[in-house]
């Protein structure tokens, strides 16, 4: 699955942005240690924008397509945000032939987003994942940390997300 680029401005605040030239200027000096600060970039940030993937590549001296070539390659980078409320659908096979598609489907059309984006004002952001590991629940979602299975109707989707203010 191809990430998206997020939708929404950037907001970075001058203390991240301290903090990330910290980072940076502590390991320039060794191109080796690139995602290792894109690692703290992330945690700093919460995703990698283009403005911190342009950050990181003038400050390590690094090309900003190799920058951006890592934070595409690999699953951990994000080049969206996430919202206070991440929504994660499994879609590997057992939830999908149960039904894991209707029930992204109708997160998408009651968020008004689509996967790995985030809803204007933050509050939840939407992802497809494969397997998570409980098969035996399928259809499987997660909200956070909080896991919820065997989703059979918009309804149940629905009630899942009033517990989360939408």
């Amino acid at each position: 699955m191809q990430k998206k680029i997020s939708n929404l401005p950037f907001k970075g605040t001058p203390e991240q942005e301290q903090k990330l030239r910290a980072i940076i200027e502590e390991c320039k000096s060794d191109k080796s240690k690139l995602m290792g600060v894109m690692h703290e970039a992330q945690n700093i940030y919460g995703y990698l924008p283009i403005e911190v993937q342009s950050m990181i590549a003038e400050g390590m001296d690094v090309p900003l397509e190799k920058v951006y070539g890592v934070a595409t390659f690999y699953a951990q980078f994000s080049l969206s945000p996430k919202g206070d409320y991440n929504i994660s659908v499994c879609l590997g096979t057992a939830c999908y032939v149960k039904g894991s598609g209707d029930v992204f489907n109708r997160i998408s059309e009651k968020l008004g987003i689509g996967a790995e984006e985030c809803t204007a004002d933050g509050k939840f952001s939407l992802t497809a994942c494969r397997c998570i590991g409980a098969c035996g629940l399928a259809p499987v979602l997660t909200v956070n940390e909080d896991v919820y299975g065997r989703i059979a109707t918009d309804a149940e989707v629905d009630e899942i997300l009033a517990k989360y203010g939408a």
